[in-house]
Formats: C-alpha cells, structure tokens, sequence
C-alpha cells in the first residue's frame, strides 16, 4: 500500500491514525491539493503549493509547514513508493480538539496528511471524449477555496455517473461556473471562453495552464461568463483538472456537441498541453 505522511513523518499506511475529534473529520475544516506525477516528476507542484498555501490563508488557517519543506515532502513519497505515474493527495486539517465550532487555541496544531496513487492518463477519453451533463450549482459562494467540502460536487458527480456521463458541468440561475471537478470552457467561433476567476469557480492550475497556452499560441481566450444556451451552441466544450487534463465533451444532455468528435481546437490544445508536460521535464533534468 506503500508509505504515507503524516505531519513530517512517513510511515506505512497501516500505521496511520487520525483522531475522530479531528476538525477535518467532523467540520471539513481544512483543505486539500491534487498534484499530477508524469514519469517521476510531481507537475506545476509549485502552483498546486502556491494555491494550498493561499486557501490556508482564506480559512484564517497557519500551516505547518512551508513551501519548501512541502516540496521535499513530495519527492520523498514520490522516491519512497516508487510512483511513475500517477498523483498526490494532499490535505491539512486545522486539527484534534474537543468538538467545538470556534477554532481552536493556539495550542492545537495543524494536522498534514498525504499519499501517492497510481494513475493512469485517460487516454481514450483525450482521444474519443466525454458525456457530460448539466446540473444546478448547489455548492457554497467560495469555491475559490479549496477546501474539504465537497458534498454537493459529489453528489452532482454521482448523478454524472448514474446518467452514465463523465461530468457533471454546473450552472447558477443559467450562468456556467464550472464542472463538480473540473473547470469548464466553450469554443464559439475559434475562440475560447471559460468563467472568470472569482469566488464562483476554482482557479484550476490545469485551467492556468491552458489559458498560458492559448495566449502563446494566439488563441483567442477570455475569461467571461457564459450562459447554458452558449453551452449548448458551442461548436466545441472542454473540461479540464489534474487528472483530466484537456478533455473533450462530445455530448451534452444527450444532444452531440458539434459533429460529435473532439473539435479541432481542443485537440490543439491537447497537443499544447503535452509539449508543456514534456518541456517541464526537460527543465527539471
């Protein structure tokens, strides 16, 4: 089952325990970071951190560690269990004390947990794409944190699979946020559109990416809401998180999206997305 951290230790996970007046446990009070590893190498780790660090911040939380020592802690599970492709769940809770809706004192420390899994890109779904589904967004007003409340998204993403769809992709009054796990995008007449970074949405490190590449490569991108009838007009929808990467959406609500096939400018983007995996690489080598 290979190794796990907790705090700063590495044990096996048998071994591994966490109280049950944890804060995580009984509030979701803490928050969490998924981290893509392809062929050995932790991806955009640094901006998966970047944004650990700042949702912390937004639920007033100090961590226990910085950056740096985070870092390394992700190399040795990395080293330790031998992972080549695959990911890293992170989370830190704001620890075990006598349940209690007002934080703890000063006396109570964070609690860091994290292990590897081994993952395999979806590569018949990057190539064929995805059904996805539209569902009403339920979730609280700061989705910009990352944080362990995720009921709703798992309940859209539950009801994604029961309509045998990959996504579920949510809407606010008719206004698209974003997927119950990914970040959602439109492509109307060659150019790009994806909801802006507020409060609404989670500032995807895929979905930075991706706007990075298009404005390289002088595809049109902008950051605006869009509406469900923009959704089902699109010539081309895209989703995109960690694990999915660009991935297209061929059908929505049962009605194909374009000719049915991934579209012309997520397969680019695809492309693009893949030469900056392996230009990554190549830096750190």
């Amino acid at each position: 089952m290979g190794k796990v951290l907790v705090n700063d230790q590495l044990i096996e996970r048998t071994e591994a325990v966490i109280d049950i007046e944890d804060r995580g446990y009984q509030f979701g009070d803490g928050v969490y970071e998924v981290i893509r590893v392809y062929d050995g190498d932790a991806f955009t780790a640094e901006e998966h951190l970047d944004r650990f660090l700042q949702s912390a911040e937004k639920i007033k939380m100090e961590m226990p560690y910085d950056k740096q020592q985070m870092l390394d802690f992700i190399d040795l599970l990395i080293k330790e269990n031998h992972l080549h492709d695959g990911s890293i769940y992170m989370q830190v809770t704001r620890g075990a004390t006598s349940r209690n809706h007002i934080f703890p004192g000063s006396d109570i420390k964070p609690v860091l947990t994290a292990y590897t899994k081994e993952v395999e890109r979806p590569k018949e779904k990057l190539e064929n794409g995805v059904k996805a589904m539209v569902a009403d967004d339920i979730r609280w007003l700061r989705c910009d944190i990352k944080s362990l409340n995720l009921l709703p998204n798992v309940l859209a993403k539950q009801e994604a699979m029961e309509q045998g769809c990959y996504e579920a992709i949510l809407h606010r009054d008719g206004t698209v946020t974003e997927g119950s796990s990914s970040n959602a995008y439109v492509v109307k007449d060659g150019k790009v559109m994806t909801h802006p970074a507020t409060n609404l949405i989670l500032n995807g490190i895929t979905r930075q990416v991706i706007l990075q590449l298009c404005q390289a490569n002088q595809i049109p991108v902008t950051e605006e809401a869009f509406q469900l009838e923009d959704l089902k007009t699109a010539d081309e929808i895209f989703i995109s998180s960690t694990t999915s990467e660009v991935m297209p959406v061929v059908q929505l609500d049962g009605q194909s999206i374009g000719d049915g096939k991934p579209g012309p400018l997520t397969k680019k983007l695809q492309t693009l997305f893949q030469e900056k995996i392996e230009a990554v690489k190549t830096q750190k080598m």
